[in-house]
């Protein structure tokens, strides 16, 4: 993109330019950082005025901001400098807003002074966020100039994995049945968990291999029950039996193949078996998203077909529910947004979209297909003309198969630094799948998901 600017010779009154930008959370903490402005009611992590809720308002300098963009960008551009700027607030932005800075020639002035005047609204209720007059020196010469590059800004923190975990500590700990937390990491997630008191867990594994692996991370058992069991299918096949008698109510894959954990699950006779096919749901909490991001099916169903895709969909759409997304938007996820007979997933999308229109798949909106662009960013969604609840606003981003899940998995936590809790719902209870890559957090956040989702379907929350 060229910017041309439009120096003071050229400038009329009435000439007018304007930009349009989304407000977000992670924009109200840079700014913090860089003003030194740290009032509580900017930061959507904390309750700035008492009333229990955490208000994400838009400092009033970074909306007045926005108006110089606007005059250093387009109007006059390049080359103009402030000399005083008025300001109004109206009213109030929020996190998630669009906001449109709009600067308008009122008057042409000596010594190249123009005096404009300037609004921030946002357009989706045409609110007058505020008003004002700037005065500045408007350039002398005519510029042209490309996009400047400047270094773009990350904001890493977890917030989301933050919030499930507060929401799951008052919870009653979740009986959880540990399969074979015989190395480090899973015994350590598991000890942790119960720590947070999210997980109440009864270890099933090698009795020596466990508290090898205690030795080895310094930590202690304390009352942690052991059932001792030292083949891994065997120990999966006993921590299934504990959820068919009652004692657990979730699941805990240690340091076993998934596949021997899922085959006890599924066994025909006292399984966990619930009437769905066991799908996975990975809930991602990505640096600069402002939800957490659900990724399904990466595990489980390799080619799923259309009727798989169904349980894929409504499984993540309740899971979305109990961690605290009052109406999920699953967005269904192709290589194009529109059909097209040669690309299945494509068609795929479109039925499910229908599906769910007609009430076959609930508790959610449903739309596809959508590319992943327009899925996620509401400005892609807008450039491609599309008109959706879910484009450019997705919850849940269901993929066309494994490989693609995986992969999208994968490229988030290790190129925009997400962290993952992973879960097999479809059982009658759920089951906590980690990765052996997965650090504290990331397990920790998938025992808190797990107590979540098995807190609503036992109508505790």
């Amino acid at each position: 993109m060229r910017y041309h600017n439009k120096p003071y010779d050229q400038l009329k009154v009435g000439d007018s330019a304007e930009l349009r930008r989304i407000c977000t959370e992670d924009d109200f903490f840079v700014f913090a950082s860089n003003s030194g402005n740290h009032n509580p009611l900017h930061l959507a992590n904390e309750d700035g005025d008492g009333d229990t809720v955490n208000e994400a308002i838009a400092p009033a300098m970074f909306v007045g901001a926005l108006i110089s963009a606007v005059l250093g960008n387009i109007l006059p551009g390049a080359g103009t400098l402030y000399k005083s700027q008025s300001f109004e607030f109206v009213d109030r932005a929020h996190a998630g807003d669009e906001l449109l800075a709009r600067v308008t020639v009122a008057q042409k002035c000596d010594n190249r002074e123009v005096v404009m005047d300037t609004e921030v609204i946002r357009p989706d209720d045409d609110a007058v966020i505020v008003t004002g007059t700037a005065v500045v020196i408007a350039p002398e010469k005519e510029l042209s100039f490309s996009d400047i590059e400047v270094p773009g800004l990350v904001v890493q923190r977890h917030r989301h994995f933050d919030a499930l975990l507060d929401r799951s500590r008052p919870l009653p700990p979740i009986p959880t049945a540990v399969v074979a937390p015989e190395e480090p990491n899973s015994l350590g997630g598991a000890l942790l968990a119960a720590k947070e008191t999210i997980i109440d867990p009864i270890l099933v594994g090698d009795p020596d291999k466990i508290q090898a692996a205690a030795r080895e991370i310094d930590l202690r058992l304390g009352n942690a029950e052991i059932v001792p069991v030292r083949d891994h299918f065997d120990a999966a096949g006993v921590a299934v039996d504990l959820v068919v008698e009652g004692r657990a109510q979730a699941l805990m894959k240690g340091h076993l193949h998934t596949d021997d954990l899922l085959r006890a699950a599924l066994r025909k006779e006292h399984g966990l078996r619930a009437g769905r096919r066991f799908t996975h749901v990975f809930v991602m909490d990505v640096p600069g998203q402002p939800h957490p991001l659900l990724v399904t099916d990466a595990a489980i169903n390799i080619e799923p077909d259309l009727e798989t895709k169904i349980d894929i969909t409504q499984n993540a759409i309740d899971l979305a529910i109990s961690i605290g997304i009052q109406s999920p938007k699953a967005g269904i996820l192709s290589a194009v947004e529109t059909v097209n007979p040669a690309i299945r997933s494509s068609i795929d999308a479109a039925l499910l979209s229908k599906m769910a229109e007609r009430g076959q798949i609930r508790g959610g909106l449903v739309d596809g297909p959508l590319a992943m662009d327009n899925a996620v960013s509401l400005a892609a969604a807008r450039t491609k003309g599309i008109v959706s609840e879910v484009a450019g606003r997705a919850d849940i981003l269901v993929v066309p198969n494994l490989d693609a899940g995986n992969m999208l998995a994968k490229q988030l936590t290790y190129i925009a630094h997400a962290e993952g809790a992973g879960v097999v719902l479809g059982a009658k209870v759920p089951i906590i799948l980690n990765s052996r890559a997965d650090d504290d957090k990331a397990r920790l956040a998938s025992c808190a998901v797990a107590a979540l989702h098995a807190a609503r379907m036992a109508e505790r929350i």
